[in-house]
């Protein structure tokens, strides 16, 4: 009989689900329309707040409330996917996500938007880590397991880069509207071809209870410390709206941390954070994504503040980037499996992204060319920044068994989440306030921006040097040989559940 800890979908044959691309395909797909839409809605913000009369505080829920929200509920929603089914998670976050975009594109006034992203962010948090939580399933061979998370990573980053080409191009030619709209075919096509491709999977859980006050300690500590990250963008880091709920989700994750000890069946078990290789990925995730929000917020804003770009123009300059990202997608999941190895690769990555960043800052200027002062940081940087992503997906879900696979995807980004708004909490308002000091003291505004602009990513750069020290003496070497450390740990245990194993 097998245990109640294994994993209902192991197979004890080496036949490969003969859909397994077609259902990868199925679920980059939403993946890439996930992704993307953390960042369309920036190129149209202001004529989002021109259109529903927007507040200037208010505005900044239209994103604030997508990454509370998201990044929130994401362990709740891997976990969730693991005990009652991934596929039927992922049904419900693509349902949840189609309709609210649909809400969205529809809003009447400024509430009914913020309301629509809080929804959009839940679907998130529920589709996300399903999904990547069946690969595992899907992939058994572990050579063909790295190309499919590699592939998973390069399309998510992808969709990020894409979403500014998207949102300014439909901002100028239709409506922004449409930045919500055109998610709706991508949730049909998923919707409709769920059932013929994708298996049903999930824990055994006979005897196993849901861990309500574990979910509950869980999910309010990430919300209160993604809510107090965001505060700090707009209040000083002293100030109580950013400590209280700072401190309030820390005491909540630490309690959690207490009570999974004392619980049965936890949603959190911490035998899932032992593992140095997922903590150390999971980790450099946070500064990784920190970087690449601060770029992308800044370069946005650059473009048209400083340059005077138009929404299509901006969206347009991000092509560059965009095919940038394609080749370091592949470039990494070609290499990665065969002669890097996650732990050379991330330090590549994130020390070429250094170099990138500090070219982008160095090319700005009041007057830069696009082709001479904006682009080659966008090639470098985009370039690097793609090859990271297919690593750090293998190394956050290195050992995971198959009955940890959401919970160890809803983790990866969940630090991703929190790593975006940390970054948007400390180097975007860093960078604004060194702008609002030296005009007041006579700078030109043109001048204050460019300077201070480039200092944030300056910084950046720095940060991604910090993640690329860290990699080296933290990251462990992993053996090509699919390993499970449930089973290892247990001295014997069968193995047959499905393990991801990274490459080095």
């Amino acid at each position: 009989m097998r245990s109640a800890a294994q994993d209902t979908s192991a197979r004890t044959d080496t036949t490969a689900d003969p859909r397994r691309w077609t259902a990868l395909a199925v679920l980059a797909a939403v993946q890439f329309m996930l992704m993307m839409d953390v960042t369309v809605v920036n190129i149209a913000l202001p004529h989002i707040q021109d259109d529903l009369d927007f507040s200037v505080g208010g505005l900044a829920w239209v994103v604030n409330a997508y990454v509370l929200t998201a990044g929130g509920f994401l362990l709740l929603g891997g976990r969730l996917a693991d005990m009652y089914g991934r596929r039927r998670g992922f049904v419900a976050g693509v349902l949840v996500f189609g309709v609210s975009s649909a809400v969205c594109g529809a809003a009447a006034n400024s509430g009914m938007l913020v309301a629509g992203r809080f929804v959009q962010g839940f679907g998130e948090a529920l589709a996300g880590p399903a999904a990547l939580g069946l690969i595992p399933v899907l992939f058994t061979d572990p050579a063909e397991r790295t190309r499919a998370l590699g592939l998973w990573g390069g399309v998510a980053a992808l969709g990020g880069a894409v979403g500014s080409v998207v949102g300014g191009s439909l901002t100028d030619l239709v409506s922004w509207r449409w930045i919500f709209f055109v998610n709706l075919p991508v949730a049909v096509f998923a919707l409709l071809m769920v059932p013929r491709v994708l298996p049903e999977s999930r824990m055994a859980r006979a005897g196993q209870r849901v861990d309500v006050v574990g979910a509950i300690a869980a999910t309010g500590g990430l919300v209160s410390v993604v809510y107090g990250l965001l505060e700090a963008a707009d209040e000083p880091w002293g100030s109580a709206r950013v400590l209280a709920p700072l401190a309030g989700g820390l005491v909540l994750l630490a309690f959690t941390a207490w009570w999974e000890t004392r619980v049965p069946d936890p949603m959190l078990p911490l035998r899932f954070f032992t593992n140095r290789t997922r903590l150390t990925s999971n980790g450099v995730s946070m500064l990784s994504l920190a970087a690449f929000y601060t770029y992308a917020f800044l370069l946005t804003l650059y473009l048209q503040e400083v340059l005077d770009y138009s929404p299509l123009e901006t969206g347009l300059s991000y092509v560059p980037f965009t095919i940038a990202i394609g080749l370091g997608m592949g470039v990494s999941t070609a290499l990665m499996p065969r002669i890097a190895g996650v732990k050379a690769t991330l330090v590549v990555a994130f020390l070429g992204s250094a170099v990138g960043l500090v070219v982008a800052a160095d090319g700005l200027a009041t007057d830069a060319s696009f082709v001479g002062g904006i682009m080659p940081g966008l090639l470098v940087y985009g370039f690097f920044n793609a090859i990271a992503y297919p690593a750090l997906t293998n190394g956050a879900l290195h050992q995971v068994t198959g009955q940890d696979a959401g919970l160890a995807s809803g983790v990866q980004t969940a630090m991703q989440q929190v790593g975006a708004s940390l970054g948007l909490a400390t180097l975007v308002p860093f960078a604004l306030r060194y702008v609002r000091h030296h005009v007041e003291d006579g700078t030109l505004p043109q001048t204050a921006q460019t300077d201070g602009y480039a200092l944030a990513l300056h910084i950046a750069a720095a940060v991604l040097v910090v993640a690329a020290v860290l990699v080296l003496p933290l990251l462990q070497k992993v053996d090509a040989k699919p390993r499970d450390a449930l089973a290892e740990a247990n001295q014997g245990a069968t193995a047959e559940r499905p393990t991801v194993s990274a490459v080095s």
